[in-house]
């Protein structure tokens, strides 16, 4: 295994973000996956849309000032979620939203990783990189 490369003070925040992101989408997962399991047994499914909003609200706020566009993901996750119409669909749209969700938490890990890299040697800033 490599070592993990030194961040800067920036990269450091970023990447807190990002974990703290990541723990909340597996909740969000979660909830999404238990939502397919009522639909499929045919069980009422009322709650899971306030649920649904209950868990995205903290997401949005949390990615907001960092993360913009993933945070725009996550409103529209959020309009989806309020919306009454099929389920059906509804459970397609936010199963898809999730998965996108975690793709895009991974590549800005890998871009925040790669843009507040520093040189071990010196301490400074790496310039190898794009800002």
């Amino acid at each position: 295994m490599a070592a993990r490369p030194k961040l800067d003070g920036a990269g450091i925040q970023k990447m807190k973000t990002i974990d703290e992101a990541n723990a909340q989408v597996q909740r969000l997962h979660g909830i999404v996956e238990n939502f397919g399991l009522t639909i499929k047994r045919k069980q009422p499914t009322q709650l899971f849309g306030s649920q649904i909003k209950r868990a995205l609200t903290p997401l949005i706020g949390l990615l907001k000032p960092q993360f913009g566009m993933i945070a725009d993901q996550v409103v529209a996750m959020n309009i989806v979620a309020g919306r009454g119409g099929n389920e059906i669909s509804k459970l397609r749209i936010l199963r898809e939203g999730v998965g996108s969700l975690k793709q895009s938490l991974e590549i800005a890990a890998v871009r925040t990783k790669d843009n507040h890299a520093m040189k071990e040697e010196e301490g400074v800033p790496s310039t190898d990189s794009p800002a």
